[in-house]
């Protein structure tokens, strides 16, 4: 296989692909295991994938190195980009339909709650800095001590959009490696504390769940459905649809305006929305069936949970530190506490809208994926969608002023 001026070997492929599926494999199988309840569903791969990234990282690494060229690190990459542009245009389908009428009705809601949760995650990620500043022993500079926590903010919040503009900002190599490593050390908890919590919590609450949605049913009551069943189909499942959202997706996320986009994945959200809000063009449908969004879904997470782990796991050993995770941890949960009794107390959410806001506010699409199991429905996909642009825009925001501001 020849790529970029060199030669990869059929046995270099092979073994790739085995990997891959054997990560797949096992990690649904480890996502079904349930304990009290409680089980991991698709954030399964997450664990063995980071697992495969600390201890065999070598092994696929070597194999998928030509010449100068390291293939290893764009093939993970192509990979959770692929999985991440899946999963989140098939939500924009999933909520388009009940997105424009919830989001009318409860913007102030969306939009204090999305803000909410990534300031309380701010002030802990200020707090951490300014503790480690006055306990580090390791020789670090301010500035690498910054880099590091606000690295372990944005992989606590699982974004990467607040990653990769975290990485700009520093302004040089070296810093933008210790942004990397702090991401990488806390995004372990940041994808599975926000799992367990959209599961626990409502068991802790012992909530009925037939009721819960039949709640969240009322709460965007008015919403149009889109019966595509009366319009002319391009093809049986709708990948048609599926792929020209996610192509316009892509176009509108690569437009920059003084230096801010929506990124693919806010782009794909958006034009999922849109479509799926629209239902059809004259007699064509531009919605895919409701098994093809449901399929990309999971395949997206799948992926997505894949690429990330086995990346953000080659570095995973190198770097921990008990500290930097206890950081992380604490980044994390003091949004999802303050989101939750804000949303309950103040803003009067029901369970499920609350839960998928949270999701939203947090940017954890592994989350959501767990939610929409736990639930039972899919609605809480709404919630999610409306949330989500506004923690995107906020978190991005928050880190940069982080990182001038310490």
């Amino acid at each position: 296989m020849v790529l970029f001026g060199g030669i990869l070997s059929i046995k270099a492929v092979t073994f790739f692909m085995f990997s891959i599926f054997a990560i797949l494999a096992v990690g649904y199988a480890l996502g079904r295991v349930e304990v009290k309840g409680i089980e991991l569903g698709t954030a399964g791969v997450f664990i063995v994938a980071l697992l495969y990234g600390c201890f065999f990282y070598k092994n696929l690494d070597s194999q998928l190195v030509v010449g100068e060229y390291d293939y290893t690190v764009n093939a993970l990459k192509i990979i959770e980009n692929m999985g991440l542009v899946l999963f989140v245009t098939a939500v924009g389908f999933i909520a388009g339909p009940n997105f424009f009428g919830n989001l009318k009705r409860n913007f102030k809601s969306y939009v204090l709650l999305g803000l909410i949760i990534i300031l309380s995650g701010a002030v802990a990620c200020a707090i951490c800095i300014m503790i480690e500043r006055g306990i580090s022993n390791d020789g670090l500079t301010t500035d690498e001590i910054t880099a590091m926590m606000v690295g372990i903010f944005s992989g606590s919040l699982t974004s990467t959009p607040a990653f990769s503009a975290s990485k700009e900002a520093v302004g040089n190599a070296h810093l933008e490696s210790i942004v990397s490593v702090g991401y990488g050390i806390a995004y372990l908890y940041g994808v599975i504390g926000v799992v367990l919590f959209v599961q626990v919590l409502p068991k802790i609450l012992h909530a009925d769940m037939e009721e819960e949605r039949k709640k969240i049913v009322v709460a965007q009551s008015g919403a149009r459905s889109n019966d595509a069943d009366r319009f002319i189909h391009v093809d049986e499942f709708g990948y048609f649809p599926f792929a020209l959202a996610t192509l316009v997706g892509i176009f509108v996320g690569s437009f920059k305006a003084k230096g801010v986009s929506l990124t693919m994945t806010g782009g794909c959200l958006l034009a999922g929305l849109i479509f799926g809000h629209l239902g059809h063009i004259g007699k064509i449908s531009i919605v895919p069936k409701s098994g093809t969004v449901k399929t990309a879904r999971e395949l997206g997470l799948a992926l997505f949970l894949l690429g990330a782990g086995v990346s953000g796991g080659a570095k995973f050993v190198q770097y921990f530190k008990w500290v930097y995770f206890i950081y992380g941890i604490v980044i994390t949960t003091l949004p999802l506490f303050a989101g939750y009794f804000f949303a309950r107390y103040v803003l009067k959410l029901c369970l499920l809208n609350n839960l998928g806001s949270i999701t939203g506010g947090m940017t954890s699409t592994p989350a959501l994926g767990t939610l929409i199991h736990v639930a039972g429905t899919e609605d809480a996909a709404a919630a999610y969608a409306c949330t989500y642009p506004v923690a995107l825009i906020a978190v991005v925001v928050v880190s940069q002023v982080l990182i001038r501001l310490f």
